[in-house]
């Protein structure tokens, strides 16, 4: 009667019944606290502590929302669709086809990974630049889940690997600091390295995606998607201004390092210039703030979810159960690591957040078992990464779900969640534990 078990698979299961995620989270911690020892008055308490974590984040998605609006309504996301389904010719055939299609996801990768690094704006150019694409997938026939598969890649993998922007602070700030100071004694040199087998897990699962699993058309209604499109003319300066607040939007963010900050400077840029005078500033920001607010609130309710896991105290109790069934088999020790980190950034849906809980844990227990300092580094970065790309309240599936579902035809659980959990956490498993043994 672990809490942590308990609670993770209780979130999950009222997910797929189709519970709102809010709703599953917010029951699922009051579970996990009363399952772990704490009172109703504890766990309310410790829940209301943790929502205050993920209020920047909830704040950033509204502004980002209103910025995405305001953007759309410039006429700068209409020249950009027009010119993607120009690529396609006035009589469609398969060789244009296939050729818009490896554009567009090439492009749409290109743009993941760069915005972790050479832009880190992480999921901030999501609902940006993929509502206007919908209607180039429809003609495409594009499987949107094939979409969120390659975004959810680009998000996840490059952290993983490349120790620049947020691979940076993840390996080396978070990863690195949190091993040594358990006394590990690793160094930079052996952190990225590490990671690599681990990372093939991503690229087999993305191969997997492209090649296997959605490779065949789709259908989306069109109706729905030219409904979500605001009717825009094209207005040579109202595209100026709009790709001038793009640039003022990233260089506040990149000077600042905070996207409610970057977002805010290119809604008053908008604001200010006359662009959007045909339409009345809080209407824009209405429905942006409309369009980013089940992220903003899922974000709050995960942080609340993740203190009152961390209040029981149970994390800690199912490592010890599980050292206990392990014996000194060093191969199934490997893989209940991984196991055990899958079920916990599940639930916490932040890689980020779960590696000081699981590394001061797992360390020990890996020298215990007699990993060599590069397998304990793949182990704890692998057990961190898996689940990422396939929680329910992870920004790696919530930013993708926000711009594929802007027509609403692109449900988080279905076309999201299940698909990444699938290609991505699955072939984790194995290429981590492939790496755990063979470092």
């Amino acid at each position: 009667m672990n809490a942590v078990v308990i609670a993770v698979c209780l979130m999950l299961g009222l997910s797929l019944a189709r519970v709102n995620i809010v709703i599953a989270l917010t029951v699922s911690a009051l579970v996990a606290g009363l399952v772990g020892g704490m009172d109703l008055h504890q766990t309310v308490a410790a829940f209301n502590t943790g929502l205050g974590g993920g209020a920047q984040i909830a704040l950033s998605y509204a502004l980002l929302g209103a910025f995405a609006v305001a953007l759309s309504h410039s006429g700068l996301t209409t020249l950009i669709s027009s010119k993607v389904i120009s690529l396609l010719g006035k009589e469609q055939n398969s060789t244009n086809n296939n050729f818009v299609r490896w554009v567009l996801l090439l492009t749409i990768l290109a743009m993941a990974i760069s915005s972790q690094n050479i832009l880190p704006i992480h999921i901030a150019f999501i609902p940006i630049l993929i509502p206007p694409l919908l209607h180039v997938m429809s003609k495409l026939k594009m499987d949107r889940r094939l979409v969120a598969c390659v975004l959810t890649f680009g998000l996840v993998t490059t952290y993983m690997v490349l120790p620049v922007g947020f691979g940076g602070i993840f390996l080396y700030d978070i990863l690195l600091t949190n091993l040594n100071s358990n006394d590990l004694q690793a160094v930079q040199a052996q952190v990225a390295p590490a990671m690599l087998i681990p990372a093939l897990g991503m690229v087999f699962g993305l191969l997997v995606a492209i090649f296997i699993s959605y490779r065949k058309p789709r259908e989306y209604k069109e109706e729905q998607i030219l409904a979500a499109e605001p009717e825009e003319g094209l207005n040579q300066r109202n595209i100026v201004i709009a790709v001038f607040a793009v640039i003022s939007t990233l260089v506040v963010q990149l000077y600042t390092g905070s996207m409610i900050f970057g977002a805010l400077i290119g809604f008053i840029v908008f604001s200010f210039s006359g662009a959007l005078k045909h339409v009345a500033d809080q209407d824009i920001f209405n429905q942006g703030v409309r369009m980013m607010a089940n992220i903003g609130f899922i974000m709050i309710s995960a942080a609340g979810f993740a203190a009152v896991i961390k209040g029981t105290g149970d994390v800690g109790s199912l490592v010890e159960i599980m050292n206990t069934a392990i014996g000194d088999n060093k191969a199934l020790a490997a893989f209940l690591m991984l196991l055990v980190g899958l079920l916990i950034t599940m639930g916490i849906g932040s890689s980020f957040s779960t590696i000081p809980i699981i590394a001061a844990i797992y360390v020990p227990l890996s020298m215990s078992f007699g990993f060599s300092v590069e397998a304990t580094i793949a182990l704890v970065g692998t057990a961190a990464a898996l689940g990422d790309a396939g929680s329910p309240a992870s920004e790696s599936t919530l930013g993708p779900t926000a711009g594929l579902n802007a027509d609403g035809q692109h449900d988080h659980m279905k076309d999201s969640v299940i698909p990444t959990f699938i290609h991505y956490n699955i072939p984790l498993l194995v290429f981590g534990w492939i790496a755990a043994m063979v470092l």
